[in-house]
This record gives structure tokens, C-alpha cells and sequence, in this order.
């Protein structure tokens, strides 16, 4: 099989090498990724006031990430499958995945366009936002669905490149659509004071960006993941492989998001001033979540690749540098972040009583980021090796259905603001135990092994 430049196969050379070439674009694609929403709150936060710092941040962002998340998720499937047929030097089934994968995106995104447009506005009232942030909110929420087809053929486009070793092209991509939202967001927000209608229409303009890039060069001939378009379909055995991989994550996803869809409607009722801190907080909590994203996405695909191809210590060895360089990594990001403190949040407004909830929320969350890390990077590990199932389990259960319980148990009883935020840490300690004893005691490895050699026996 023959490879492009742009193709990084990872079964050879220096681990922590080949880690840290793979994380560093995808860092920084997620850097740009983030930067374009980031510009959003900040553009919106400093001319149009508070309330549109809410409205575009809070309850939207939140019901935005529980849709979107779902069919990210699922895409995840997509590189597992690719990373490991690449691997394994098949060529075909890299090229029926992809043609299967873009399929997906163009349905998926039709699909969420219209559970958006239709259920958006009814969970927004159900969420509880703020009676002056409603409208606002609406109007965000209804433009942002319309470029879901875009946002999805990135998504989806980036992991068949990034399933190839190639993380650096879904960088320069984002690279580019982030400096037309930002342009666009001065332009609609700044200069024709369309306020949050202004800030969604960047962001869907700038997706659209990246999503042609990305296609332009999911066509490039030669590449063994070559799209053509006329052979787009839905290959049935291909999708039920990728769902079957893709599915648990993309459940999972939700999960999340339903206990943050909780969790958001417990922060609306302290008021507008702690869902504009807590929005203002949630973008610069991105700091902390995209760098350890990154280093699930590496290691998913390090796994992948090393377990398509038999090398199942090298694999082992590589998730172990990995988790080491994530802790070390994610040590210094929480004491910027603390470091910081009321200095980031100056970057969103100035107003001194959201700036004062701000730094009470990132003082007490920020200390405990060190116990997600093993969730991350051994549930990416576990995912890339094709187990998916267990590592949704875990997360339903340890950080979801623990946090919705303590969501409606504890907070009654205690109905203050650090009763919500202690959700957090509670989950993730608890989850990150139970991927410990899953990942070094549960025996799967040796499980995916022999079911691997009774499926070889049959054929």
C-alpha cells in the first residue's frame, strides 16, 4: 500500500517522539477550534453586554455540545476503524470507511439541523435561561443549526486524515477558519451590531470554510483515502462497524451532556451574573480540555495503528508515556489557569460581580483536573484498541449517573453554588479509579485476543 507524505505511520520510532509530532497540531487545531468560539464570547461579552455573553455561552453551548457531541462521537468510530485498517496495510477498507464516513457526515448533519431547529428553543425554556437571555439565546441557537452539515464534514474529514497520522492539514484548516470567524465576528458583531445573530453567522461561515478544505483534501489523488465523489454511499457492513465502535462514544457524549444539561440548569437559577461567569469560565476551562483531548486523540491513534499492526508492547508502552506526559502537561496548565485567575476572566468583562463568581469557580475546580487525566487517556487507549463498550460504561456510570444523582440529591439539601460545582470532582476521582482497575486488571486485551483468533479459526 502505498502512502503520501502526508501519511504518518506511528508502529515505528521513538515513542514520546511520535506522541508529542501526533499531539502538538492536534493541540493546536484544537487551539484554533476553540479560539473561534472563545472570539465569539469575548467579541459579544465586551460590545453587547452581559446577556449576550450569556445567551451565546450557558444553555446554548450546552445543548450545542449534547447534539453535536452525539455524531462527534460516532465519527470516532470512523478513526478507530481507518487507523487500525491502515495499520493492518489495507487499502481497500481505508478506501470504503472514508466513503462511508463522508456519507455519514452529510446525513447526520441533516438530521441535527432538524432535531435543532425544532427542539432547540423548547429545551432552552425547560433549561430554566434567564428571562433576558431567552430571545438572545433563541436567535443563536437557531443560525448555529444551520451550518451543522459543515461542522460535521470537518469533524468527520479530520479523523480520517488524523486515522492517517496526518494531524497537521486539520490544523492548518482550522488555522484558517478561525481567522475568518474572528474578521467576521468584528465585522457583523463590531461593525454592523448584529450582536449574537452576527456571532453565529461567523461561526457557520468560518465552519463552511474548514469544511471545503477538508474535502479538498480528503480528493487528493494518489492518497489511499482519496474521496471520490461519486462513490459516496453508505457501505451497511462498513457503518455497522464504525457504529458499533462509534456508538458507545457517541452515547456517551450524550451522557455528558444530559448531566451538563443538568448542571446548566442549576447554574441558571443563581442568576445572570453566574451564568455569564460560568460561560466566561467555560472558555478558559478549554485550555485545560483541549490540551488533554489531544492527548486522547494521540493515543487513540497510536493504539490504532500499533494494534492493527500486532504490536501490542509497543502499544502498552506508548500508553504509558502518554499518561505521563498528560500528567506532567496537565500540572503546569492548572497553575497558569490559578495563576492567572481574575486576569483571564478581564479578557471576557469587566463587570466586578461576574468577575468575582469567575474566579470562585475556577479556584475550586481547577485543583482537581489531575484526576480526569487517567479517564482521558486510558478510555482513548481502550477506544483505539476497539473496546468500546466498557469505557462508555464506566463514564455513563462513574461520571454521569453519579453526577446526576448528585444533582438531585445533594443540591436540595445544600442549594449553594459550590454544592453544583462539587459534581465534578466527585465523578471524576470516581471514574478515574474504575479505568485504573479496568485498564490493568480487567483482562481485555487478552479477551479482544482470543475473540480476534476464534473469528480467524471460523473464516
Amino acid at each position: 500500500m502505498q502512502t503520501t507524505s502526508h501519511e504518518n505511520n506511528i508502529t515505528q520510532g521513538v515513542i514520546w517522539k511520535q506522541l508529542l509530532l501526533f499531539f502538538f497540531p492536534i493541540l493546536l487545531g484544537t487551539f484554533f477550534q476553540q479560539l473561534y468560539n472563545t472570539a465569539d464570547a469575548i467579541i459579544v461579552g465586551n460590545i453587547a453586554g452581559k446577556e449576550a455573553l450569556a445567551a451565546v455561552g450557558g444553555s446554548t453551548a450546552t445543548l450545542i455540545n449534547l447534539l453535536v457531541g452525539f455524531f462527534v462521537g460516532l465519527s470516532s468510530g470512523t478513526t478507530v476503524i481507518i487507523s487500525q485498517f491502515f495499520g493492518a496495510r489495507d487499502a481497500k477498507q481505508v478506501s470504503r470507511a472514508v466513503h462511508t464516513s463522508v456519507a455519514m457526515a452529510i446525513a447526520g448533519g441533516v438530521i441535527l439541523m432538524a432535531v435543532g431547529l425544532t427542539m432547540g428553543p423548547l429545551a432552552l425554556e425547560w433549561m430554566n435561561t434567564p428571562a433576558d437571555v431567552i430571545d438572545l439565546a433563541r436567535q443563536y441557537l437557531c443560525i448555529y443549526f444551520i451550518g451543522t452539515i459543515p461542522s460535521l464534514i470537518y469533524n468527520l474529514g479530520s479523523g480520517v486524515l488524523r486515522a492517517m497520522g496526518d494531524s497537521r492539514r486539520p490544523l492548518y484548516f482550522l488555522i484558517a477558519s478561525c481567522l475568518v470567524n474572528i474578521v467576521l465576528d468584528l465585522l457583523l458583531v463590531g461593525g454592523f451590531g448584529m450582536g449574537v445573530a452576527g456571532a453565529a453567522l461567523a461561526t457557520i461561515i468560518s465552519q463552511l470554510v474548514s469544511a471545503l478544505l477538508t474535502l479538498r483534501a480528503l480528493c487528493q489523488p494518489g492518497a489511499v483515502y482519496q474521496l471520490e465523489l461519486a462513490k459516496i454511499r453508505i457501505a451497511p457492513e462498513m457503518l455497522a462497524d464504525i457504529i458499533r465502535i462509534g456508538l458507545p462514544a457517541g452515547l456517551q457524549s450524550v451522557m455528558y451532556s444530559i448531566s451538563n444539561v443538568l448542571i446548566q440548569a442549576s447554574i441558571n437559577g443563581f442568576g445572570t451574573d453566574v451564568v455569564a461567569a460560568w460561560t466566561a469560565y467555560s472558555k478558559i476551562d478549554c485550555i485545560f480540555w483541549m490540551t488533554l483531548n489531544s492527548f486522547g486523540i494521540a493515543i487513540t491513534t497510536f493504539v490504532g495503528q500499533n494494534y492493527g499492526a500486532g504490536l501490542y508492547d509497543r502499544m502498552k508502552k506508548g500508553v504509558r508515556v502518554c499518561l505521563g506526559m498528560a500528567f506532567g502537561t496537565t500540572f503546569f496548565v492548572t497553575a497558569a489557569l490559578m495563576a492567572g485567575g481574575q486576569w483571564f476572566f478581564r479578557m471576557f468583562t469587566s463587570d466586578p460581580v461576574v468577575l468575582e463568581y469567575g474566579v470562585r469557580i475556577l479556584w475550586y475546580l481547577a485543583p482537581w483536573y489531575l484526576s480526569y487525566v487517567c479517564v482521558e487517556i486510558l478510555s482513548g487507549a481502550l477506544r483505539g484498541a476497539g473496546e468500546a463498550v466498557a469505557p462508555m460504561l464506566i463514564c455513563c456510570i462513574g461520571v454521569c449517573a453519579v453526577r446526576i444523582a448528585w444533582l438531585w440529591l445533594a443540591v436540595p439539601l445544600w442549594p449553594e453554588l459550590e454544592t453544583v460545582l462539587t459534581s465534578y470532582p466527585v465523578t471524576w476521582v470516581l471514574t478515574a479509579g474504575a479505568f485504573v482497575l479496568y485498564y490493568w486488571k480487567g483482562g481485555w486485551l487478552q479477551r479482544r485476543l482470543r475473540r480476534q483468533a476464534q473469528q480467524k479459526t471460523a473464516v
